[in-house]
């Protein structure tokens, strides 16, 4: 099997209209939501991922039967307090911080004592920032070294009520707490930095007991206790995190054009718009319309003649955390001096992204200065390399081989980049789009 791909031509230009695969974010929230409904849910483009097969996975453990056939996923829910109690259950999150945080919420009144394991990527990461507010609902919550994978949970049929914090802007960590909210008696109060708010959507669009109250930097979410969910009937649009490689892309080849098809752009999620159009990129919402509480539209982008630097007002980060490798990637052509601040949370995720973005574009030639979680880009729009590239050892990051390629694409030289299937535990058709697109892959 290859490890590697080489690029090493650069793309042409393109007029291209795509559709691109079902959200992760949301994909993963309807599995777990529906193993809890009592019913047969249906679930139309989920998106068929590693991380998401995992999640279907995780629920069949639990005694949950799934039923995926073409385009259709049929998620058969036990209910709340349907799901079969084994001892000695295992549950592997892979390389999904989502799912392993999110179903950490759900299992909080679990009977028995449950395991959840990962890759060496996701073991890595903080599960600490979930175990902390979950243990105040009376579950028990053990980690390795406090932080990390295994975490074992000691479930507690007593749940409490709690007022939680959450100051990082994470919707896993947010999520996590309103999912165990759903179990404890009382009302749980959750004040949050502003983050992705898919699990609040979901939760109104089926009628429970959920109230949020948005300020300008925090949102004030209430929620209760309820018995039964219905089962759910959704239409998974296309994920934006997906698009973001296909903007970076058109925007980083000349007289170029494309039109993403049916977009997900609830605003928690449009911060890379927003930045690039104060870049200076041709970029629109077409066939806007409301499905189910989200936000739905077509995207169309040009190639502008010229890209600005950018001083990335802080707000933005959060609608942007999944998409700044290729933001970096596009102020690398810019002209000027592009400054990102506040990003320590980037470097939380499967790989230090942070780090990794500045390592990659200083392999491009790109200067760049990284300190204190500020990231400044001396952005070359001639920029035109001749030599040759190696991206590997990072963590099987999806995000950054997918970034590496597009990359390679724009910018010349040779590129191998290692871990070739990285990219399928959130975007398996990744390949096949960009070779609608024109690009002919070489494998090793």
């Amino acid at each position: 099997m290859p490890n590697k791909i080489i690029v090493k031509e650069k793309i042409c230009n393109f007029y291209k209209k795509i559709s691109i695969p079902g959200d992760k974010s949301i994909s993963i929230r309807l599995i777990l939501i529906s193993s809890l409904a009592s019913g047969t849910s249906k679930v139309k483009n989920l998106l068929m991922s590693e991380d998401v097969y995992a999640s279907i996975q995780a629920i069949k453990k639990l005694g949950v039967k799934v039923l995926v056939k073409k385009n259709i996923c049929r998620i058969h829910g036990v209910g709340m307090q349907g799901f079969k109690y084994r001892k000695n259950l295992l549950i592997n999150a892979q390389n999904s911080g989502t799912l392993g945080r999110l179903i950490s919420g759900i299992l909080v009144d679990f009977p028995f004592p449950i395991k959840i394991i990962g890759d060496k990527s996701l073991s890595k990461r903080d599960f600490k920032r979930i175990a902390v507010p979950l243990r105040k609902f009376g579950a028990s919550f053990s980690l390795k070294n406090n932080c990390n994978l295994p975490l074992i949970i000691n479930g507690s049929k007593k749940l409490k009520s709690i007022r939680f914090f959450e100051n990082k802007g994470s919707a896993q960590c947010k999520s996590s707490v309103i999912f165990a909210g759903l179990k404890a008696d009382g009302k749980t109060i959750i004040k949050a930095k502003k983050s992705r708010d898919h699990t609040e959507l979901l939760l109104k669009y089926l009628k429970l007991p959920i109230k949020v109250k948005k300020n300008k930097n925090f949102d004030l979410i209430e929620i209760h206790k309820v018995n039964k969910i219905k089962p759910i009937n959704y239409n998974v649009p296309s994920d934006i995190s997906s698009g973001a490689f296909f903007i970076a892309l058109t925007v980083l080849t000349e007289k170029s054009k494309l039109i993403i098809k049916n977009v997900n752009i609830n605003p928690t999620r449009t911060g890379i718009i927003n930045i690039l159009k104060k870049m200076g990129v041709k970029i629109s919402f077409i066939k806007k319309k409301n499905y189910k509480g989200e936000a739905i539209a077509d995207i169309l982008v040009k190639s502008p003649k010229n890209l600005r630097s950018i001083n990335c007002p802080s707000k933005l980060n959060s609608g942007a955390i999944d998409e700044f490798l290729v933001i970096f990637l596009i102020a690398a052509k810019a002209k000027g001096v592009s400054i990102f601040r506040n990003l320590d949370e980037l470097n939380k995720k499967e790989s230090p992204r942070l780090k990794w973005g500045s390592k990659i574009l200083n392999m491009m030639g790109i200067k760049t200065i990284l300190k204190n979680n500020t990231l400044k880009i001396y952005g070359n729009p001639k920029l035109n390399i001749k030599k040759e590239i190696k991206i590997k050892n990072y963590y099987k990051d999806h995000r950054i081989f997918m970034t590496s390629v597009i990359g390679g694409l724009v910018t010349g030289g040779k590129w191998t980049i290692h871990d070739v299937n990285s990219y399928r535990s959130s975007f398996p058709s990744f390949m096949n789009i960009l070779r609608k697109i024109g690009f002919n892959a070489t494998y090793r």
